[in-house]
């Protein structure tokens, strides 16, 4: 063996092995967010209602929280006190303090919604939104503690993602089973824009990403919104998980440019930083312009792509 071949077996034999956390009692685990206040603090929510709490520097849980006796579907940190934490259970919202222990009761409880809740998102200015199976997203006042506003007619199915636009505070991002990414200026109720990834022009566009994957449609499952932007922030933009097996990453203020403002060179400025390896392997992105590809022919997924994070 060379000496290579031995200093890899010995960086093999004292590679850590993956970190279990156990707290829930049963069922799967539905989500699990990490504290961007607290480095190493993870919530996690689960079927079996409950919230656990847990600090990598610690071995067992922190906390348990029975939050709901039905399964807990999202979780979300409340934007500058992540003491505050929101969860979603059927169609209800409910709002807990952890400083209050296993014991604490829920603060706040919303039912805007008429049907079971995929996920919930708050933001910097305290509004909560919560997208639905029905298609809708109920926005929330949570200082006022009332609805605020319901978007809806974007989404003909099941919204499945929410997420704000951290530097458009009055702009929200959204996903569902119908395959569209919707835009929305959520102070007037309306959309900005949309993109349908199941239309016959982007399926034909794109048809050499879905080889392999032509039984499963285009739906977006999870949206990601970038808070640095990419590129030095260049660009700001989101990713978003299909169910074909791609990532399309979206520059989202050439988007929402007026029509007559989006000129060649800002599109060819991706293409060309795409071919400049500075989105990963770029050389083979597949970029149309204001929108970046990334398929299985990159080494990405073969099946449905569930969940996507920066």
């Amino acid at each position: 063996m060379s000496e290579t071949e031995t200093a890899a077996a010995a960086a093999t034999s004292t590679e850590r092995k993956p970190r279990r956390l156990r707290g829930h009692k049963k069922g799967a685990v539905t989500c699990c967010v990490a504290s961007s206040a607290r480095p190493g603090v993870v919530a996690s929510s689960g079927e079996d209602g409950c919230l656990c709490w847990f600090d990598l520097r610690t071995k067992d849980v922190l906390l348990t929280i029975e939050a709901a006796n039905k399964p807990i579907s999202s979780i979300c940190f409340k934007s500058g006190n992540e003491d505050h934490v929101y969860v979603s259970a059927g169609n209800e919202i409910l709002s807990f303090d952890i400083r209050m222990g296993s014991q604490s009761k829920p603060l706040e409880t919303y039912n805007y919604n008429r049907d079971e809740i995929n996920q919930i998102a708050v933001s910097s200015k305290g509004y909560l939104a919560a997208a639905d199976d029905s298609g809708d997203i109920k926005i929330v006042n949570t200082t006022q503690k009332c609805l605020y506003k319901r978007l809806r007619e974007a989404h003909t199915s099941i919204c499945s993602s929410v997420q704000f636009i951290p530097w458009r505070p009055w702009t929200a991002i959204t996903g569902g089973l119908d395959s569209k990414l919707a835009v929305w200026d959520f102070s007037k109720g309306r959309a900005l824009f949309s993109i349908d990834y199941g239309s016959p022009e982007l399926q034909n566009s794109n048809s050499s990403g879905s080889t392999g994957q032509c039984l499963n449609p285009a739906f977006v499952h999870s949206v990601a919104v970038s808070e640095e932007g990419i590129l030095g922030g260049l660009y700001k933009v989101c990713a978003v998980a299909r169910g074909d097996g791609v990532v399309d990453v979206v520059d989202l203020e050439y988007e929402l440019a007026p029509a007559k403002s989006k000129g060649p060179s800002r599109a060819g400025g991706l293409a060309m930083s795409s071919k400049r390896n500075d989105l990963g392997d770029g050389s083979n992105n597949q970029c149309q312009g204001k929108r970046i590809h990334l398929d299985y022919s990159m080494g990405g997924h073969t099946a449905a792509v569930s969940c996507v994070v920066w």
